[in-house]
């Protein structure tokens, strides 16, 4: 190691890349057996996953993102994570409103709506459930988002906890999902807000987003 410059998050992700690399090469392998293909498939977008996320760290533009293809890409990898701990599958619902774009980095969203979406999950067991979308343009070009599943709900008392990092409910949790979500909606000059369904079973999360400059 000639530096410390090899220590640095460039050099972490260029090798990141190569086991991802490794990785890739694996489940191409495996898509060819129809015994695997189902699994290879997983993991293909699974691992374009993780390349988006680490080209996000390098990423400075602010982007105009495509709502419905984050919240697309944020089920499919929730789903394909509930499938590979053997967990229901989530049940989605989105009512978008026409050419809705968020600004921002595309991997960061999808980082907000995949644990929207786990959260979900956890709460709802092994039943499984509903997870519904409602995302509208509000006063003055704001943008109002609306994630809300048919779980237990929330108790008041981790209500008043829930985005604190490292709470969580349940053992062997990092309880840094709920978190991850406020600081990327924060960062992005929004609020985030969780509260129990008026007059329905379940739990919801608002997400509210100034126009965009």
């Amino acid at each position: 190691m000639d530096s410390a410059g090899d220590l640095t998050l460039e050099g972490l992700v260029h090798d990141l890349n190569n086991v991802f690399e490794t990785i890739q090469d694996i489940g191409d392998s495996l898509a060819g057996d129809p015994k695997y293909a189902k699994a290879a498939t997983r993991l293909a977008r699974s691992m374009h996953r993780a390349n988006r996320i680490l080209a996000s760290y390098f990423e400075k533009s602010q982007a105009s993102l495509d709502l419905e293809l984050i919240l697309e890409h944020a089920g499919e990898f929730a789903n394909d994570t509930l499938q590979a701990v053997k967990g229901p599958q989530l049940r989605f619902s989105r009512n978008v409103a026409p050419g809705l774009r968020l600004r921002g980095n595309p991997a960061g969203w999808e980082r907000v709506f995949t644990n929207l979406f786990l959260n979900a999950a956890q709460a709802m067991g092994e039943e499984g459930g509903s997870v519904e979308i409602d995302a509208a343009y509000a006063e003055g070009g704001a943008i109002a988002i609306l994630i809300a599943d048919d779980g237990p709900g929330i108790s008041p008392k981790v209500l008043e906890r829930i985005f604190e990092p490292r709470f969580s409910t349940r053992a062997r949790r990092s309880g840094l999902g709920l978190h991850i979500v406020k600081t990327i909606v924060e960062t992005a000059g929004g609020t985030v807000a969780a509260e129990n369904r008026p007059g329905a079973r379940g739990a919801q999360f608002r997400i509210s987003l100034p126009a965009a400059q």
